[in-house]
Formats: C-alpha cells, sequence, structure tokens
C-alpha cells in the first residue's frame, strides 16, 4: 500500500464507518423512531444545537441493557474491511483513533472491535444496574476532542487527517493536515476536504490517505499556542 505521510488519523463514526446513522437503528430497536425523526428536523433546520441533538440521540438508548446495545451495534451496517483497514495503518507507523460525538460507552465498543488506538467523544456516566441511564447533559465539542489527542500523543495538527462526513466534521478539516469528506450528502462538507470519497469499503479510505498530501491546517486549533491537557 506504501506509505503514509500522517501520524494520526481520526475517524468519525455514525455516517462514516456506519452507511447508516447508528442511532436510527438504536431508535427502531426501542420503538423510538418519531423521536429520532423529530430530532432529525430540527437540527436540520437549524432549530435544535448539537448538543441538543446529541442529548435527543443518546436518549433514544435509555433502558437498554449493555449486551442489548453492544448487539445493536453490532447490527448496525457498516464499511467493510475496518478492522483490516486500521490494521494496515497501524502497520504503517499511524495511530488511529475515533474522533465522535458519540458517548464513551459507543466509542469503547468500537476501539474493542476494530482495534482503535483511541478515541475522543461524549462523556457518559456509568451505567445504572447494567442499564443505560435515562439522559443527561452532554456536550458536542470535537474541538476538544482533537487538542486532547493532539496533547497525549504530542503530535501538531499537521500530522492528523481527519475522515468524517458532516457538519461538525467541517472545522476539523479545517485544523488538521488533511480531510476526507466520505459519503457526505452535504456540498459545503466536501468543499472543506482535502478530497471526497463515495465507497461502502474501507479499502478505498485507505487508498485515499495513502495518496493524499498534507497541508498547512486553515485555521488554529490552538489555545494560546499550547494544546489542551487532561
Amino acid at each position: 500500500m506504501g506509505r503514509v505521510p500522517w501520524r494520526l488519523a481520526t475517524f468519525d463514526v455514525d455516517g462514516t464507518l456506519t452507511t447508516v446513522h447508528g442511532w436510527k437503528v438504536i431508535a427502531e430497536a426501542t420503538g423510538r423512531q418519531r423521536a429520532y425523526s423529530e430530532s432529525n428536523d430540527r437540527f436540520f433546520r437549524r432549530q435544535a444545537t448539537e448538543d441538543e441533538h446529541l442529548r435527543d440521540l443518546v436518549g433514544l438508548a435509555e433502558g437498554l441493557t449493555v449486551p442489548d446495545l453492544e448487539e445493536l451495534l453490532a447490527k448496525t451496517p457498516k464499511l467493510s474491511g475496518i478492522g483490516a483497514g486500521v490494521q494496515a495503518l497501524r502497520r504503517m507507523g499511524v495511530t488511529v483513533a475515533l474522533l465522535t460525538h458519540n458517548p464513551t460507552f459507543v466509542c469503547e465498543w468500537y476501539a474493542r472491535q476494530f482495534g482503535f488506538d483511541d478515541f475522543e467523544g461524549g462523556w457518559s456516566p456509568p451505567f445504572e444496574r447494567g442499564r443505560i441511564p435515562p439522559s443527561w447533559p452532554l456536550r458536542a465539542d470535537k474541538r476538544t476532542g482533537l487538542l486532547r489527542l493532539l496533547a497525549r500523543h504530542q503530535l501538531r495538527p499537521v500530522d492528523v487527517v481527519h475522515v468524517g462526513d458532516g457538519w461538525a466534521d467541517i472545522p476539523v478539516f479545517h485544523w488538521t493536515g488533511g480531510g476526507v469528506a466520505l459519503n457526505t450528502d452535504r456540498p459545503e462538507v466536501e468543499q472543506a476536504a482535502t478530497v471526497s470519497v463515495r465507497t461502502t469499503e474501507f479499502g478505498s479510505v485507505l487508498r485515499a490517505l495513502v495518496q493524499l498530501s498534507p497541508r498547512p491546517p486553515v485555521n488554529d486549533v490552538f489555545v494560546s499556542g499550547e494544546p489542551l491537557n487532561r
């Protein structure tokens, strides 16, 4: 496959690693499709913030047991070859991480399942008697997540390439050395990325990363010249 110029590759989850939105699968399993659709409508009409939308989505899983949740995560349609692609990147010397608004329990499952080295996502409280608790305040903040990854791995923004599909990925594309808009239907996301890819196979994403060259970040993600530490 060849060498890549990246030291860290970060990936969004829903709509990026998955071919349908993962919370839609959960909504269908819990009988909360209407709540899912209404939250999406408010968000895409800009009538709800990212934080409010995230809180609504996580609320769709309230009451599920850990095994129930993990079964639904496993059933969610995804790109083929994610695990093999992650391992290929690691063999090239790239750290592979999730950068997502999903809560910790979702990130942990994806990391275990596919071998991601690290993740930054929305915090989640402990399960209550083995079940997902009622919704809690959440903050959608990929900027802080990126800063934490940079600090932990002692990297510069130009060393990072991000793969995503939504509005929240646009600033990440601007803060990093490269961006891949994956299967997005939003022109503004494609415009912000370095390259756009449509595929159902992780291997195509891997080939795009190999061919992509870093460029100086458009905007500065640092605060006072220093990354945020935990």
